[in-house]
């Protein structure tokens, strides 16, 4: 029905139609205001914390590669020895007959510290493994961000 009346001769109702096409340079600096607002509240609760964000991450990866353990058992029916390691989610082991041709992760990431995730087959804290990042700290236990990061922190 809009199409119809801005089709019409009638001036005045192009006029209108014109009008009620994109945003005016008012409306435009409100949103910008209302997002400098929201960034200027939201910014500081991120960037204050970047240990808890850090530890996040941690979980998050040690939980995808898990679930690329998980499919290597599938395609292999084991899991990586501790001598074939992580690397095996990159890398062909010559033991491995199933092994997926694009791998199971791209590439093997490193904990937000810096340092290599942990496996350890069988698991001492899991039942079928042990992933793990030992934190902040690099060290065995701890407290806080410098605590171990495990597949057994659900």
């Amino acid at each position: 029905m809009q199409d119809e009346i801005c089709s019409k001769n009638n001036a005045s109702a192009q006029r209108n139609c014109h009008k009620q096409q994109g945003f005016t340079l008012i409306e435009i600096m409100v949103v910008v205001v209302i997002l400098g607002i929201l960034g200027a509240l939201v910014a500081p609760s991120i960037l204050g914390r970047p240990d808890e964000a850090r530890v996040t991450v941690a979980k998050n990866d040690i939980r995808s590669i898990s679930n690329a353990l998980d499919m290597y058992k599938l395609d292999n029916f084991r899991y990586p020895t501790n001598e074939e390691g992580l690397k095996a989610l990159v890398e062909k082991p010559s033991a491995a007959k199933n092994w997926n041709p694009d791998g199971y992760l791209p590439q093997m990431p490193e904990d937000p510290w810096g340092n290599a995730y942990i496996y350890k087959r069988p698991g001492e804290k899991s039942r079928h493994f042990d992933l793990y990042s030992l934190g902040a700290d690099g060290q065995v236990g701890g407290e806080g961000t410098d605590a171990d990061i495990g597949n057994w922190d659900k």
